[in-house]
């Protein structure tokens, strides 16, 4: 270990310090209920950012264009989000250190400014697509002007406030009863609404015989896999677990690993079945129409750069016969939203502090990262109006393409070495999995890049 790793400004330097450690956990010989209920929470937290609205419009495009065709892909990509967020897990229970630390610590000096700033601009990006997810629930719900419900998201730093107050487990409370709210949403559009039936074969067969068959379908697929997995997450989860009073025996840190690792697989099967229950019900409403007329006439017609958050809300009251359909989506975008901005706020303090060693108050932490996202948010809307919402999304997901090798491969770097992790850097199945999922991760992001940044181009000029 570096002499860095050992001054007494690091020991002092702790990940999310008023939550870290505050949480006690049972010996190591307790039964699995009791050590899991301890340990449970933090992959719970990192789950939302794979339920975020960056990936509604992703995954309803790609029910509504290919049906069921692209279900596998929301698998790959939820099953590689369980290995990074394993592996992230992994290297805050052994190192006690987060991601950021990390590469303060173990990395040349000069790279502190360009990869805090790189996971800044990040989490503004991300931060920018909860600003917009939530208040397009405010528009769609109560008819609030886009312009002024942006202003209104703003208020949630207060939520954020109360919250940190009150300890990591109300926090984990709120953001798994806000997750529950997005499940049982979707659980009775699907499963309840007399209209939707999915068939549960035809799915079956759509998971277990990848392949793009139709045009098109490989960018909406490097869509749906770029928009899962998150930078500011990997950073985010290895500061989480210590928020549990960690011990650094052997068999302690063994029964960490393993209880995070179950939590991690608990929480994400739990993100993809609902971004699969968001393909399903678009596939379901949208697939193989053109066109759908809503009250008062008006027609809405579907296509490649159709605006499908929107789109949903607007055409699934009609489509299905109730206006419940249309309610039960907006909530469950509403909870996305507010989620999503928890966790994010989160992060940001996370980075800052484990690269720059900068304390600030939660507060004021909140503030400017709500102002970064909230700033270009209401410039854009404010000049080029409310059909700039997909247009901004799209920027958002770029920027967070961009960043992601940035955070991927140093997690994989440091897990994969003996000297920074000792007897527990990941194993040969974890690491061919591990750098396996990075690779094709990057892959997708740059072959789409080139399309993307012409996208974001567009998106920057107003065209």
């Amino acid at each position: 270990m570096s002499p860095a790793a050992d001054s007494p400004l690091d020991r002092v330097n702790v990940s999310l310090e008023g939550l870290h450690g505050t949480i006690e956990v049972p010996h190591h010989k307790a039964g699995f209920w009791q050590q899991w209920r301890a340990f449970i929470g933090p992959a719970i937290l990192v789950s939302v950012g794979y339920m975020d609205p960056g990936n509604w419009g992703t995954d309803l495009a790609g029910g509504a264009q290919f049906k069921y065709g692209l279900l596998w892909v929301v698998a790959l990509a939820s099953i590689m989000a369980i290995f990074m967020q394993v592996i992230a897990a992994r290297l805050g229970v052994v190192t006690g250190k987060d991601l950021a630390q990390c590469c303060r610590d173990w990395y040349p000096r000069w790279t502190r400014w360009p990869s805090w700033l790189f996971c800044e601009v990040a989490i503004g990006a991300c931060d920018l697509a909860e600003v917009l997810g939530s208040a397009v629930a405010l528009n769609l719900m109560f008819h609030i002007p886009l312009f002024w419900a942006v202003i209104i998201t703003g208020l949630d730093v207060l939520l954020l406030l109360a919250l940190q107050g009150l300890g990591m487990r109300t926090i984990e409370a709120v953001v798994l009863l806000l997750i529950g709210t997005i499940s049982i949403c979707y659980l009775i559009e699907i499963f309840v609404l007399p209209q939707t039936h999915p068939n549960f074969l035809e799915m079956g067969s759509a998971l277990v015989h990848p392949g793009f068959r139709e045009a098109g379908m490989i960018y909406v697929a490097i869509g749906i896999i770029g928009a899962t997995v998150m930078p500011h997450n990997l950073y985010l989860h290895s500061a989480l677990v210590q928020s549990r009073k960690l011990q650094k025996d052997e068999a302690s840190i063994r029964s960490a690993i393993r209880f995070n690792t179950i939590d991690s697989i608990t929480a994400l099967t739990i993100a993809f079945l609902v971004n699969a229950a968001i393909l399903v019900l678009a596939a379901l409403v949208f697939h193989g129409k053109t066109s759908v007329v809503v009250e008062g006439g008006k027609v809405i017609t579907f296509g490649a750069n159709s605006d499908w958050i929107r789109i949903a809300y607007l055409t699934l009251a009609p489509l299905l016969g109730t206006s419940l359909a249309s309610t039960l989506f907006v909530v469950a975008l509403l909870a996305s939203g507010q989620s999503s901005t928890i966790t994010g706020t989160l992060a940001g303090q996370v980075v800052m502090e484990g690269f720059m060693h900068w304390r600030i108050q939660p507060w004021l932490r909140r503030v400017i990262t709500r102002a970064l996202a909230i700033l270009p948010a209401v410039l854009v809307i404010g000049i080029r109006g409310d059909a700039s919402v997909n247009d901004l999304l799209t920027l958002s997901q770029v920027i967070l393409a961009l960043q992601l090798p940035f955070a991927m491969f140093p997690l994989l770097h440091f897990t994969s070495s003996r000297v920074r992790m000792g007897v527990w850097r990941s194993g040969p199945f974890l690491l061919i999995a591990g750098w396996a999922s990075a690779v094709l991760i990057t892959a997708l992001d740059v072959s789409g890049l080139p399309e993307s940044l012409r996208s974001a181009w567009h998106v920057i000029i107003g065209s």
